[in-house]
């Protein structure tokens, strides 16, 4: 795909309707926000959208948090959404731009060549005043999808591990300071506090503006900077559990770059069997 990831509400809206468009609704929330991403999209989405699950579209055989599935469970999932290699999918959020990254990352991850994420999501497309959809939600015509993957875009928690050991790739953690220090405990149970050695640490949210866009370029490429990452050199991103590491991922796509995401993440690395842990700072 060439250009930006990121489409504006008023481009997507100019878009609406086109038979090779597919707009797909990939809200989440962490359990203590107390929020549902489906019973929202339910209530209230774009038109036309689908629901994408972050959290039922993933590998049931672990129980770290949505893992990404075998590509041939994915492409089983993303036919049934009818998204076609052929379309160009737009991901949004209620957010702003954090667990639709997400899910561009896993479509991209999974081979799909034409995904961009609706730069300030659900909030930028009411601040334009666009129509909503209310009501039922009309059930996707289902297409054939070829199971592809692109394994460059993943990580596991031995490749991390490697990469800290021999500096060839920057591990870069997107969550917030007080978490990878050490001095905020993990929201989910059993997790130890802290980082990983030799991580550096960007919070996503550095990337966003209030209203939850994503910076310009120039801002995205001095938050990298005052963070000591080159996006010049190999990142793999990391975060608590895949979804706001995804954010970084799209960064550095606006940027030209490429990253690889962690998915295991802090959910494994810093459960009692995974990697050492240091706090402090990086």
């Amino acid at each position: 795909m060439n250009g930006s990831p990121l489409m504006t509400a008023e481009a997507l809206q100019a878009r609406l309707g086109a038979p090779d468009l597919r707009v797909v609704d990939a809200s989440w929330f962490l359990p203590a926000e107390g929020r549902s991403g489906r019973t929202e999209f339910e209530a209230e989405r774009l038109p036309g959208a689908v629901f994408f699950d972050i959290d039922a579209i993933s590998d049931p055989a672990t129980d770290l948090p949505h893992m990404l599935p075998t590509p041939e469970a994915f492409a089983s999932a993303a036919g049934a959404l009818g998204l076609s290699r052929e379309a160009e999918i737009v991901v949004y959020d209620s957010f702003g731009v954090r667990s639709a990254a997400r899910a561009w990352w896993t479509l991209r991850a999974m081979g799909y060549l034409q995904v961009r994420v609706l730069d300030g999501g659900l909030r930028a497309w009411r601040a334009a005043g666009l129509p909503l959809e209310t009501g039922s939600c009309r059930r996707p015509s289902a297409v054939g999808v070829s199971p592809e993957t692109q394994p460059d875009r993943v990580r596991s928690q031995s490749e991390v591990a490697c990469a800290l050991e021999t500096g060839s790739a920057q591990v870069v953690d997107a969550r917030s300071a007080p978490r990878f220090r050490g001095e905020a405990p993990e929201p989910r149970l059993g997790l130890r506090s802290g980082h990983m050695p030799g991580a550096l640490n960007l919070p996503f949210d550095r990337l966003l503006t209030a209203e939850g866009r994503m910076k310009s370029l120039e801002e995205i490429a001095a938050a990298f900077e005052a963070a000591g990452i080159d996006p010049a050199r190999p990142v793999i991103a990391t975060c608590g559990s895949g979804v706001t590491a995804s954010v970084l991922a799209l960064a550095l796509e606006i940027l030209g770059a490429q990253a690889a995401v962690y998915d295991g993440s802090w959910a494994e690395w810093g459960g009692a069997s995974g990697g050492d842990v240091v706090t402090g700072d990086a």
